[in-house]
């Protein structure tokens, strides 16, 4: 029973995995490319790094010191 679990276990999570593969076609690079799909915020959006460190009263893993008070 344990050994069947198991499995089923690794099964679900490579499925999960793979489920995220997709061929994408040239003509959908263009628009895959566009900056607001980008995971890192861009050397000019360090604002907008800022307000969110605010806004959630948390800061790190970013080039910028200070706590969430706003006051560096």
């Amino acid at each position: 029973m344990n050994r069947r679990r198991t499995i089923a276990v690794v099964v679900l999570v490579a499925s999960l995995g793979l489920g995220g593969c997709a061929a994408v076609q040239p003509w959908q690079r263009g628009r895959l490319a566009h900056p607001c799909m980008q995971l890192t915020p861009r050397l000019g959006d360090w604002y907008a790094v800022h307000v969110a460190q605010v806004r959630e009263g948390a800061a790190g893993g970013e080039t910028q010191a200070g706590g969430g008070c706003g006051c560096n």
